[in-house]
């Protein structure tokens, strides 16, 4: 499974904001990606490692703010701790993160410069704002 989010310039630090990690939609095939978490829990996490094409593997933290059950405000889901990556890899706004996983539950990320196709043979679903769910062009075999 792939799914892809074009950066705002919020999500790449240019707006002087302080917010944690890039907003995940409450949407089921999105959400679907991720590993599931207890919302029984105060913001519950996990931490989830991604290997990058050069072999460099990134932890970026999956979290559910779910403040809002217990007495506060915040209901959002975020994934966290990418900062880093985002600047060693000079992603711009309107430049594409790419976040894969196959069937052993392997995590990967990459990005597309903005403006360029995700990959070739490859459709996408657009669900709303800058998230997508990519498939590959007739295959259920996980790549």
């Amino acid at each position: 499974m792939l799914i892809s989010k074009e950066l705002s310039p919020n999500d790449v630090g240019l707006t002087g904001s302080h917010q944690a990690g890039i907003l995940i939609p409450k949407d089921a095939h999105i959400l679907a990606f991720f590993p599931a978490l207890d919302p029984a829990l105060r913001n519950p996490r996990s931490s989830m490692p991604f290997q990058d094409p050069s072999g460099q593997v990134w932890t970026f933290t999956f979290i559910y703010y779910n403040n809002r059950l217990f007495g506060r405000t915040r209901n959002e889901y975020r994934l966290t701790g990418m900062t880093r990556f985002l600047r060693e890899s000079s992603l711009q706004p309107g430049d594409t993160v790419v976040l894969g996983k196959d069937s052993r539950l392997n995590y990967s990320v990459d990005y597309v410069r903005r403006r360029k196709a995700v990959r070739e043979g490859h459709i996408g679903l657009q669900l709303g704002g800058t998230w997508k769910i990519i498939s590959t062009k007739g295959g259920s075999d996980g790549k």
